[in-house]
């Protein structure tokens, strides 16, 4: 499973016009499904995307200090199966993407596992296979990708850019 997280000021998803989700300062985090996923795979990244600490404390004044759950932030979840396209000349091939008809309830399993391990309220997300428009005010930039580790390498090494 391969995560891009981007933190924000607020974020929105709009379908056919429509606002279906949105959040103010918190996560927008955009999904992708690899057809080899499990539960372990879900459960990192929910783990991972909710206590990284990419907020600042501002009691404290340390930046890099406080997780989403900390700082009682919103959460934006968006499937995206592009995040597994390669190009093999000058087209995008998905054939690694988990396929849409196992990947929704997949997908649908991430949203929930994220509402049951922070407050539901606070975890939104977008529309499964639908044309989206997602809005968002980057914060920083902050931006990390995450890959968990069956699916990006078949090892138990977990490749997280942005970290050193």
């Amino acid at each position: 499973m391969r995560a891009v997280v981007q933190r924000v000021l607020s974020a929105s998803v709009e379908v056919e016009g429509r606002v279906v989700s949105e959040i103010g300062p918190g996560l927008l985090v955009l999904v992708g499904v690899h057809e080899s996923d499990t539960d372990a795979d879900a459960d990192y990244i929910c783990r991972k995307v909710l206590n990284m600490r990419l907020f600042s404390n501002s009691k404290t004044g340390k930046a890099w200090d406080l997780s989403v759950k900390q700082s009682n932030f919103g959460v934006l979840l968006v499937s995206q199966f592009t995040l597994y396209g390669i190009l093999k000349g000058n087209k995008p091939d998905f054939h690694v993407a988990m396929p849409p008809q196992k990947a929704k309830p997949f997908y649908e399993s991430l949203v929930e596992k994220f509402r049951k391990s922070y407050t539901s309220d606070a975890v939104k997300d977008g529309v499964f296979g639908a044309m989206m428009k997602v809005n968002l005010v980057n914060d920083g930039p902050v931006t990390m990708q995450l890959d968990s580790s069956v699916s990006c390498s078949g090892s138990s090494e977990v490749v997280e850019v942005g970290e050193q």
